[in-house]
């Protein structure tokens, strides 16, 4: 086993979560640090698995705290505000937590090195596909990661902060920031996405709780990606990923939201009725999202392993339990 420290921020959301459990049986507990804020996961998930710190990321200090006291060798910066609706919202928020959370894990690496010259972590930003917003066109996809950053929320907005601050230290400051553009993520523990939404709907109405599963846009175009395979990519990118690059996570296949509730019901064995809600809803909403990812696969190996029937089984399977 590892005895160099790892830390991973956001560990009570569920990309950090399934992160810490793949980190669980290949790094002893106490070389493991996981911090989170405002769970959106049972704590009991992760609580056992790891050093658990809360921390809010906004909160310089103890940000500084924790880098001083482990000198983590790899960082997973997931912690984030992450749901575009809310950024609508609490634009301000989305704002400190993403942009400056980040600067201060930056800021805090920059200041563990007056101590120590020699500490030089990898760290993987968790960045977004919600960079390139109206350059999501069907003309432009798959998207490369050379495409314009036009975002089309605060989130994604926050988000590209967060990804040139990433690029802003490793070029002024030689941090070994590597920019992970994630693309549509799924999976146990997932909430406030369509496919969490769909399967969390579908069991109501399984369940005798509702009649009809309330649905919004179901032209809009996702390429969807286990979080399983998310994982294994961040994990190769901390090992083999190259300083200062951005890199499209991307599913392969692109899913209609029509075609996500077909897979359900197929899952489920029965069909559903539909019904709009006006609430679900966005002011602007990509028409496609789909990206290409050679650039991680040439120089990663990286692999979708999953398909969107088995995530979709998984999840049903987490919920029941």
């Amino acid at each position: 086993m590892s005895k160099e420290h790892i830390l991973i921020t956001g560990t009570a959301g569920m990309v950090g979560s399934h992160l810490l459990e793949y980190y669980s049986d290949k790094v002893k507990k106490e070389f493991l640090i996981g911090t989170y804020f405002n769970p959106t996961i049972k704590l009991t998930d992760i609580i056992d698995l790891c050093v658990p710190l809360q921390l809010d990321v906004r909160n310089a200090i103890a940000v500084e705290k924790i880098i001083h006291e482990f000198k983590p060798g790899k960082i997973f910066h997931l912690a984030a505000q992450s749901f575009p609706t809310v950024s609508w919202l609490r634009p301000v928020e989305t704002m400190d937590i993403n942009a400056n959370g980040t600067i201060n894990l930056f800021e805090a690496i920059i200041s563990a090195r007056k101590i120590d010259a020699a500490y030089n972590p990898v760290v993987v930003v968790a960045c977004s596909s919600a960079q390139y917003g109206a350059s999501l066109t069907p003309q432009n996809v798959p998207i490369k990661e050379s495409a314009d950053l036009l975002p089309l929320h605060p989130y994604g907005v926050s988000k590209v902060a967060q990804d040139l601050l990433t690029y802003q230290y490793f070029k002024g400051q030689g941090i070994r920031g590597i920019r992970a553009r994630i693309f549509n993520t799924t999976g146990s523990r997932k909430t406030n996405d369509a496919v969490s939404d769909f399967v969390n709907r579908a069991l109501e109405v399984i369940k005798g709780k509702s009649d009809t599963l309330r649905v919004g846009n179901l032209d809009s175009l996702r390429a969807i990606t286990d979080v399983r395979d998310l994982v294994i990519a961040l994990v190769l990118l901390a090992e083999k990923g190259i300083a200062g690059e951005a890199y499209n996570i991307s599913g392969e296949k692109v899913y209609s939201m029509h075609q996500v509730i077909e897979v359900i019901e197929k899952v489920c064995n029965r069909k559903f009725i539909l019904q709009t809600d006006e609430s679900l809803l966005r002011p602007t909403d990509e028409p496609i999202i789909y990206g290409d990812s050679t650039k991680l696969k040439t120089q990663t190996g990286w692999q979708q392993k999953y398909s969107l029937d088995e995530t979709i089984e998984n999840m049903f399977e987490y919920l029941k339990k």
